[in-house]
């Protein structure tokens, strides 16, 4: 949470793999980017994940790619969700296939067909595999292994689930979330101090109210409804990991004002701020 939602991986093996099994906080979890492919393999719980601007249900034990640079955030129902989260360097990958940034992955649950799921399910069991390896532990081969299995599901995904785009003719708008990856980055550098929309705006060289339309119709939420969501996610962050005093929290994440956080965070979340403290307590 606390490093710029563009995010950088430093963990990306010499194959161009990073796998992570991650434990994080149920709630809301802000809009964030990467150059690299995503593979989401829900282990318990369900989750809305926003790719983009427009919103999937990610359900346990069923992949969902997220592309590369594509603007995504989610919000998980559970108090604690755990995943597999697979991210892929394509530039590694062109050792195996040259043109791999042409291919653009769509694998989503809710979408997959009749004739599409047997070969979905089969990606789903090689997930199961690597978290059946991952339990095992110790195994010298561990690396060896788990990275066969996680081109074998890549392999799958771009000959099943994947159309070749011509450069420039991309159907989502890159120009736009260009810009979008521009400001997100921009405010989850800065969220902690007074942003205001003049300022993202100029930013990008728009003017306010342009800046205003296209925000809201390729993100599906204002502006400053989006900087209000980023800083109260990571207030809920701080919530559930540290003992700090809420007017502390709310004064460190760029709150002014008790009233408009308390409406705020009630209305995302759900419930208050120290309603999150006691659930911690008692899962503890």
């Amino acid at each position: 949470m606390e490093q710029p939602y563009y995010e950088t991986f430093h963990e990306i093996s010499p194959q161009g793999i990073r796998l992570s099994y991650l434990t994080a906080p149920g709630g809301y979890h802000p809009p964030h980017w990467h150059d690299e492919l995503e593979i989401l393999y829900p282990l318990n719980g369900e989750a809305d994940i926003n790719i983009e601007g427009k919103i999937y249900r990610e359900v346990k034990k069923h992949i969902l790619v997220v592309e590369s640079r594509q603007v995504h955030s989610f919000y998980a129902y559970q108090d604690t969700s755990m995943f597999i989260c697979i991210h892929i360097s394509k530039k590694y990958m062109e050792k195996y296939l040259p043109d791999i940034e042409s291919y653009r992955i769509r694998c989503i649950p809710e979408e997959i067909s009749v004739e599409e799921f047997p070969v979905y399910f089969g990606i789903c069991r090689l997930m199961e595999e690597l978290t059946r390896l991952y339990m095992a532990k110790d195994i010298p081969t561990f690396s060896m292994e788990s990275e066969g299995i996680i081109l074998q599901a890549l392999s799958h995904l771009i000959r099943f689930f994947s159309q070749k785009v011509i450069p420039g003719k991309n159907v989502s708008s890159p120009s736009a979330f260009e810009k979008l990856r521009i400001i997100i980055t921009y405010v989850e550098e800065h969220f902690r101090e007074p942003v205001s929309l003049s300022e993202a705006a100029d930013l990008l060289g728009f003017t306010k109210e342009y800046f205003c339309r296209i925000f809201k119709k390729n993100m599906g939420m204002s502006f400053l409804e989006y900087l209000s969501e980023v800083r109260l996610a990571h207030i809920y962050y701080d919530l559930v990991y540290t003992e700090l005093p809420v007017a502390e929290l709310m004064a460190k994440n760029g709150f002014t004002n008790q009233k408009l956080f308390n409406r705020l965070f009630k209305q995302l979340y759900g419930c208050t701020p120290s309603a999150v403290r006691a659930r911690q307590k008692d899962a503890e």
